[in-house]
């Protein structure tokens, strides 16, 4: 899937950044009406690496231990 038409706002210092939409929650799987649109590029709690080409790679979440 190709994603276009966004704008990355970085934090200064170089410390994050958020990729916006047209609207709050749009990346993350949100239609305009606070609805689920049933894909996203990111969700809360998502975790990235970012490998020697540039790309951000999904982590798989840890299983917590009992």
């Amino acid at each position: 899937m190709m994603w276009v038409d966004y704008t990355i706002n970085s934090i200064p210092g170089g410390k994050g950044f958020k990729i916006m939409g047209d609207w709050d929650g749009e990346v993350m799987g949100k239609q305009k009406d606070g609805s689920d649109k049933g894909y996203y590029l990111y969700k809360p709690g998502d975790v990235f690496v970012v490998n020697e080409h540039g790309w951000l790679i999904k982590q798989e979440k840890k299983k917590e231990k009992k």
